[in-house]
């Protein structure tokens, strides 16, 4: 249980850093993080705060899909917005296309570590991951269809809203989720294996 609750903790700092260090790059950003930048544009509300209440009103959508958090989705919709703040407030914006690539890269590898070390842990999904499996399980849509579904709505609004949408974006779609399906499986924390009964010995009269 300790190892869970550490790996669920850095992979949530991790997270918000990454989602930072993105920010920073000024390239572009996750289709969610497009739409928080265009919620900041048009409210001036601080990254993090965005962030957050997104996190709830996600939450709120799973209530009709009969969706239930977890320890970890609490968490998440908890400490990313905090984190991805920090982060912001840590990194200074990013000048000349060079640094930008690289300050991108860095943050889409550390993202791809971070979900593995959080969902690795076993306390249930982010609130953006649980609407997207959780629409899956109410109607059995296939789960890309509802990943890309969700991703080109919430896409949409953000860039209209004036959020920040770029080769980044384009790079971010392609590249984690074959960042994710190697992380998730090596960083899964193993289930505990029932203990296994002694065996019987008879003795023979």
């Amino acid at each position: 249980m300790a190892r869970r609750i550490v790996q669920l903790a850095t992979g949530l700092f991790l997270y918000g850093i990454a989602i930072a260090l993105m920010v920073r790059a000024g390239v572009g950003v996750a289709p969610w993080d497009v739409l928080t930048l265009g919620i900041e544009k048009q409210t001036g509300l601080a990254f993090g705060l965005i962030t957050f209440l997104v996190s709830l009103v996600v939450i709120a959508l799973w209530i009709p899909i009969r969706q239930k958090p977890g320890i970890g989705t609490l968490a998440n919709a908890l400490f990313v917005g905090p984190f991805a703040q920090l982060g912001l407030w840590l990194i200074p914006p990013i000048d000349g296309l060079v640094w930008e690539i690289l300050v991108f890269a860095s943050g889409l590898l550390v993202l791809g570590i971070a979900t593995g070390l959080y969902i690795g842990a076993r306390f249930g999904p982010g609130p953006r991951d649980g609407l997207m499996t959780g629409i899956h399980a109410r109607w059995g849509w296939k789960i890309w269809k509802v990943r890309t579904g969700i991703e080109v709505v919430v896409l949409a609004i953000g860039w209209l809203l004036g959020g920040n949408v770029g080769f980044g974006t384009l790079a971010f779609a392609l590249l984690i989720g074959p960042l994710v399906n190697i992380t998730i499986p090596r960083l899964r924390v193993p289930l505990p294996t029932a203990p296994t009964e002694p065996a019987v010995v008879t003795e023979k009269a």
